[in-house]
């Protein structure tokens, strides 16, 4: 057969005529296809999902039952393009009745997105140019950084170390490496770590980016999601409209995963330019998925129930897996506890780091977690398991618990 002419089309940004050639199996995958092996070894073992980034349960069922009402409406059938009137009011007053943030001009200062991933994705489009730079933590998500890098830009990685609370050190990043630097990417509460940020790292952010002519991109998906204070939002900062938005996404705060809707609200012109941007990829979300999501908006208290059950899980899981030898500590938001990784088990078994851990957990214990190598070893262990009830849940955390100990896990 002659040889496949696509392969010589692809573009470089994902690999050229190598795409799909010689990929390297990244953690994920690995993780899948050790839980693969470890069901079909072990079917009648049940497996413990800790590894799942995602909300467990279903969305409100007023929320849904919105969603029914909207769907009916001929009024609705139509393209949204930049997002409806009464969606960008509702998101203004959730910042200013949760956040307390006072005077985001809803026609100006807000527009909605298909989910936050998307922003996240389209937000370079609006700023990098080749040799461009943009900032952002790890670990984290990557997605503004790999459109970052797709435009031709470079990526600096700020690393999340314990030590520092896992914020970025902002005042240790080299003049170098801030030729060029357009984007800084912030991320609280923040996955993986589930750290909180202070106001006094969020006004230090805005001094960064004045000084160094930077536009800070605040992703608050798990914003509402806190434990011990009540939730900030980076625009509460002086200033901070001044430099940058911040992207509230309804998945995580109103288990409204898999709905793709999400809010940027902020600085004027980087919400136009966003907007200019996602103009040219979509023609907005569903317009009754906006209006189930105003119903969500105006009823924190569905937020408020989500906190209690995570927090009620986190604190079961932290008192396991301490038990267990792990250094857990309840974390200050998002749904994650970040532990440091074993570096052996009993018969002498060696891990080079947290991916190896982690299969290992997978193989012998059938508990999966997320590892992160990224700057130091650790295990990402989720609060959002299944579970049928708060009796299956302390059923399902012991039987974790019992599984680690039993592995001799040394740190």
């Amino acid at each position: 057969m002659p040889e496949d002419y696509i392969h010589n089309l692809f573009a470089e940004r994902i690999g050229g005529p190598g795409f799909g050639k010689g990929t390297p199996v990244y953690k994920f995958e690995k993780i899948k296809r050790a839980k693969r092996e470890a069901r079909k070894n072990n079917p009648s073992v049940e497996l413990l999902d800790f590894g799942v980034g995602e909300p467990d349960e279903m969305a409100s069922n007023m929320v849904v039952e919105a969603l029914k009402i909207e769907c009916g409406k001929p009024e609705n059938r139509g393209y949204a393009d930049n997002g409806i009137a009464e969606l960008k009011a509702a998101a203004a007053a959730y910042l200013k009745d949760v956040y307390g943030v006072e005077g985001i001009d809803p026609d100006r200062e807000v527009v909605h997105s298909i989910g936050s991933k998307c922003a996240l994705a389209m937000l370079p489009d609006a700023f990098v140019n080749p040799g461009d730079a943009v900032l952002t933590t790890v670990p984290g998500y990557p997605v503004m950084a790999t459109h970052a890098q797709w435009n031709g830009g470079r990526v600096l990685r700020l690393p999340l170390s314990e030590e520092n609370g896992f914020l970025p050190d902002l005042g240790a990043i080299r003049k170098e490496g801030l030729k060029n630097a357009k984007l800084l990417y912030l991320n609280y509460p923040n996955n993986p770590t589930g750290a909180v940020a202070t106001k006094e790292f969020f006004e230090e952010a805005v001094s960064f980016a004045k000084e160094n002519s930077i536009v800070v991109v605040h992703d608050a998906a798990y914003g509402a999601l806190t434990y011990d204070a009540k939730p900030l939002s980076f625009l509460s900062a002086e200033g901070a409209k001044d430099v940058g938005v911040e992207i509230h996404s309804f998945s995580k705060a109103f288990n409204m995963t898999g709905w793709r809707l999400a809010f940027l609200a902020g600085n004027e012109s980087v919400i136009s330019a966003f907007a200019h941007v996602k103009d040219n990829f979509d023609s907005g979300q569903f317009m009754a998925i906006q209006k189930a999501g105003i119903y969500a908006l105006k009823h924190p208290d569905i937020t408020e129930k989500i906190v209690i059950k995570y927090k009620r899980r986190l604190s079961l899981m932290v008192e396991s897996l301490t038990e267990a030898g792990f250094s857990a500590k309840m974390p200050g938001g998002s749904f994650y506890l970040y532990a440091g990784a074993p570096s052996f088990a009993k018969g002498g078994v060696k891990f080079a780091g947290a991916e190896d851990a982690a299969e290992y957990l997978i193989k012998e214990a059938l508990i999966s977690t997320v590892p992160w190598d990224d700057a130091g070893r650790y295990l990402r262990f989720s609060a959002t398991f299944e579970a049928k009830d708060k009796e299956d849940e302390h059923r399902v955390i012991e039987e974790m618990g019992k599984r680690l100990k039993g592995l001799g896990l040394r740190f």
